[in-house]
């Protein structure tokens, strides 16, 4: 049986006394629960980490093509200055 995509799974993490009171109050701070606070905190890097993967995929890409254009005997005289 598949759960279907309403369905959803729990996580549970343990962390010190210390780090869940800056939690409870960064989420205060924010006007939301803990629970809403951290959701928000880990899509938000997983946001981030997407966006880097695919810059990055981008700038390889361009740093490949870029080197096919610039390496070459008409463009070797740049070298060296």
């Amino acid at each position: 049986m598949t759960k279907s995509s309403k369905e959803k799974e729990r996580l549970s993490i343990d962390v010190q006394p210390d780090e869940h009171r800056l939690i409870k109050m960064y989420a205060a701070h924010h006007g939301v629960s803990i629970r809403v606070y951290v959701l928000e905190s880990v899509r938000k890097r997983l946001s981030e980490d997407e966006e880097v993967k695919q810059l990055s995929a981008m700038t390889t890409y361009a740093g490949t093509v870029l080197k096919e254009l610039w390496d070459n005997d008409k463009d070797a005289a740049y070298d060296n200055l």
